[in-house]
């Protein structure tokens, strides 16, 4: 994983986490879900990347 990747990959996450929170505390159940699904997503391309590594070092 480029670590470029693993900045736009933590800066997504951050994003969600904040989304959901600023939704929490505003009661807006579409933010909360937003930031939610920013969250799996940024989860799911780490892990396709730690997939790609690991086939990397072999």
């Amino acid at each position: 994983m480029g670590l470029d990747d693993k900045i736009k990959n933590a800066a997504q996450d951050i994003a969600g986490k904040a989304k959901e929170a600023i939704g929490k505390a505003t009661d807006n159940d579409k933010l909360v879900a937003e930031g939610k699904a920013d969250q799996t997503k940024a989860d799911a391309k780490k892990a396709g990347e730690n997939v790609k590594d690991a086939f990397k070092k072999d």
